[in-house]
């Protein structure tokens, strides 16, 4: 859940239950205002019957007087100092609607002569208010929780905003763009310490960036040459006739472990620039004409295999991509499609204009799925100078340049699969 959306919950949680409170407050308070209201102008209502009685009854005459809403009787019961006022109910004419009065009854001496006095108010006119004012008060309360949970959402989402800014930097980062990376000030502190923190880091990777591609760069020179002269020499000692059998079988072991050598150090210096960028992605390869290009490299090895190739090039597939790179991924593919093929096999290649499919026979078991693609592991039943690295170079190639690699065995036919990722 965003954290806007979970403030925002919080926020409903605190506030429904203070609203329906205060609420509740209200309609209480009102309740009470208007029966306080209603309770004055019964005991006033009183006081002007009491005092019309003691006028017309001073020549000893007995009043009685009941309407619906007022009983006037003489009574013989103790007098009352202060009249009772309380909630009842009645029917109205026709018996159908029950009707709630507030009614005062109090019991009056009036010249000497107890009376029962019963005053009665309808609370229809009460309950139509009350039902008004809660409707009112429901319309604005319900106005006031919208008006509030939309300038709740506006202000956090205005104050997020450089937080949103600087997590969209982050998002479009990458490690050779980092220099022009910067995360500007806000008037917030704690966002200011957050880019503060995001400066210092961005700076740091990028030069540690720069000093690891120099380092690639470095070894790539400084490496390979004292191969090339350990190499070289290899092939001069060989080539001298007073060896023994032994001497010239151990020197060529000595040269295929410095050929090999030679082989994971080009591996490695190519993963470390693949994964740091170093290979711009300006330039539309179409990948048919670098697989016919391969299967010419590899004629005199499949020839000697004894393999059938079957290609299939529906349409061109083409790639933003390096060609070095595209150079790599597809003789890694077709080298591992010879290499691993037993003799009299056959190898498939098909492309269409968003795959590209290696399918090849081998006597081998199919790959663990979660061995395919580390570093260092190849067949065990190979016995070549293999660094177990060509795999890990076509995924690593594959994710840095916008393609999904799948892999397929069925009766004995390990299919490799490009496509491009659909945005």
């Amino acid at each position: 859940m965003k954290l806007l959306a979970k403030t925002t919950v919080y926020f409903l949680i605190v506030m429904i239950p203070l609203l329906a409170a205060g609420g509740i407050f209200l309609f209480q308070q009102f309740s009470k205002e208007i029966d306080y209201k209603t309770d004055e102008e019964l005991i006033y209502e009183e006081i002007k019957w009491i005092q019309y009685l003691k006028t017309e009854l001073e020549n000893g005459t007995t009043f009685i007087l009941k309407t619906p809403d007022l009983l006037i009787y003489p009574v013989h019961e103790p007098v009352n100092q202060f009249p009772v006022i309380s909630d009842t109910y009645g029917f109205s004419e026709d018996q159908d609607t029950r009707i709630s009065y507030r009614e005062l009854s109090h019991t009056v001496a009036i010249n000497n002569i107890p009376y029962q006095i019963t005053i009665r108010k309808s609370q229809q006119q009460k309950a139509v208010l009350v039902t008004n004012v809660i409707r009112l008060m429901l319309f604005v309360f319900a106005g006031l929780f919208i008006a509030t949970l939309i300038f709740n959402w506006l202000i956090s989402k205005n104050l997020w905003k450089p937080f949103k800014t600087s997590l969209e930097k982050i998002r479009r980062a990458e490690l050779h763009k980092m220099e022009a990376i910067h995360f500007d000030k806000t008037n917030i502190t704690e966002f200011n310490e957050l880019n503060t923190s995001l400066n210092y880091m961005t700076e740091k990777m990028y030069n540690d960036y720069l000093n690891m591609k120099e380092f690639t760069e470095n070894a790539a020179h400084e490496m390979q040459t004292p191969l090339a002269v350990a190499q070289s020499k290899m092939e001069l000692i060989l080539q001298d006739s007073n060896l023994t059998a032994e001497q010239v079988e151990s020197v060529m072991q000595a040269e295929t472990a410095i050929h090999r050598l030679s082989k994971l150090n080009q591996s490695l210096l190519l993963l470390a620039k693949i994964e740091n960028n170093q290979y711009d992605t300006t330039e539309t390869i179409n990948l048919p004409g670098v697989i016919k290009k391969y299967l010419q490299l590899f004629h005199e090895v499949i020839r000697d295999k004894e393999l059938i190739v079957e290609t299939n090039f529906t349409r061109d597939f083409h790639l933003q991509i390096h060609p070095l790179l595209a150079d790599s991924l597809v003789s890694n593919l077709i080298g591992n499609a010879v290499k691993y093929n037993f003799k009299g096999g056959k190898i498939i290649i098909n492309t269409t204009e968003n795959k590209f499919r290696v399918s090849n026979t081998s006597q081998l078991p199919p790959i663990n799925p979660l061995l395919l693609y580390k570093r260092f592991n190849r067949s065990k039943q190979s016995v070549d100078a293999s660094t177990g690295l060509g795999l890990a170079i076509v995924k690593k190639i594959a994710d840095t340049n916008g393609l999904q690699i799948n892999y397929h065995s069925e009766n004995g036919l390990h299919s490799f699969e490009l496509g491009k990722n659909r945005i």
